[in-house]
């Protein structure tokens, strides 16, 4: 099993680099990790909604270049399914049974993903309704699957 998790910007702080790390080495006994980073469009507080949506589109450009055509793709997007932790590893085991080999997760930039990103996804997955810095929802996905990975093979993890 391969998983990729395609985001926008790149890990500043050293607290998130570290906890990315660790998650990271402990992925690694159940699959191939690949982390791939695009590059964020400067944001305006004062932007307007026309201009957001263009930032979208050129991040969301620079997405669906690094995303493998025969990939499961699954974005995570605030209006996605909501699923337990449980249920996101029942998910992930289906896929895997199913004949998925790839999977590949998105993470949008600080003002979301563009449309065509959210109409190639197979998935839209929300982990809550709460707005994440999308740097901090690169770890709490790393937990998530390595969480899910523990359960699928029966394993104890944290409840």
């Amino acid at each position: 099993m391969k998983i990729t998790v395609c985001c926008v910007g790149k890990i500043k702080e050293s607290y998130l680099k570290a906890a990315i790390d660790e998650y990271s080495k402990r992925l690694s006994r159940y699959c191939k990790l690949e982390i791939l980073e695009v590059a964020d469009e400067k944001t305006s507080e004062k932007s307007t909604e026309a201009e957001d949506a263009l930032i979208r589109d050129k991040e969301g450009e620079r997405l669906l270049k690094k995303i493998d055509e025969s990939a499961y793709v699954i974005a995570l997007a605030i209006d996605g399914e909501s699923l337990s932790s449980e249920g996101l590893a029942d998910r992930l085991d289906k896929l895997t049974v199913g004949g998925e080999s790839h999977l590949v997760f998105v993470i949008g930039g600080s003002i979301g993903l563009s449309e065509e990103v959210l109409k190639r996804a197979d998935m839209k997955l929300s982990f809550s309704k709460m707005t994440f810095p999308h740097q901090l929802m690169r770890v709490i996905l790393l937990e998530q699957i390595y969480r899910s990975f523990r359960i699928i093979n029966g394993e104890p993890y944290h409840k």
